[in-house]
């Protein structure tokens, strides 16, 4: 027991919350069958299974986008970067049944490769079409899991030897309220175990 104390000294226990962060800050296109859009940010997301690919998506239901993925199962997650930081904002505290947040933000759609409805976000980097195969409803928030139909990428960032140069595009993440860059690399995957 006085071992446990010693660990908590100069630490606060807090209730149960999610404080798993950095997170990506992620603009989520969607549609419904009429050709409604409508972009929604969302920072809660993730990968859930490389083989097949799959990701998740939670959505409270009373957001105006809620429906349109429920209604077609289909959605796309499109990368933000440190130039989209406003945009991902904006979409994220304003509603769509009040404003054309296309419009607003001057984001251009575009037709997915894969999706019969839901369109990408031209600006953004990589537009990740998704297919929703199961919805969890959790409480507040719905997860929406979905396999990964389709990946579209901006040429731009696109190397002569054919790698693509993702994290030359300032990828935008959240953080406990905060929109911040990723900052400089620290290391590659491996790099701790490589010989030197």
């Amino acid at each position: 027991m006085k071992e446990a104390k010693r660990i908590l000294e100069g630490r606060q226990a807090w209730r149960p919350g999610n404080m798993l962060y950095p997170l990506p800050a992620v603009m989520v296109s969607a549609a419904d069958k009429e050709g409604n859009a409508n972009i929604l940010t969302v920072a809660w997301t993730g990968t859930v299974c490389s083989d097949p690919a799959m990701l998740y998506i939670s959505v409270r239901p009373e957001r105006y986008s809620y429906h349109m993925i429920r209604e077609t199962g289909e959605f796309v997650v499109n990368l933000t970067t440190e130039k989209l930081a406003y945009a991902t904002d904006w979409c994220g505290v304003r509603s769509g049944r009040d404003v054309d947040k296309w419009k607003e933000m001057k984001l251009s759609k575009g037709v997915s490769e894969s999706l019969a409805y839901a369109p990408v976000i031209l600006e953004s980097p990589v537009n990740i079409e998704c297919r929703v195969t199961e919805v969890k409803e959790l409480g507040s928030h719905h997860m929406f899991l979905a396999e990964v139909t389709a990946v579209q990428i901006d040429e731009r960032y696109m190397k002569k030897n054919g790698k693509f140069m993702l994290n030359s595009t300032g990828l935008l993440a959240y953080s406990h309220g905060e929109y911040r860059g990723l900052g400089k690399e620290l290391g590659s995957f491996g790099w701790s175990v490589k010989k030197r």
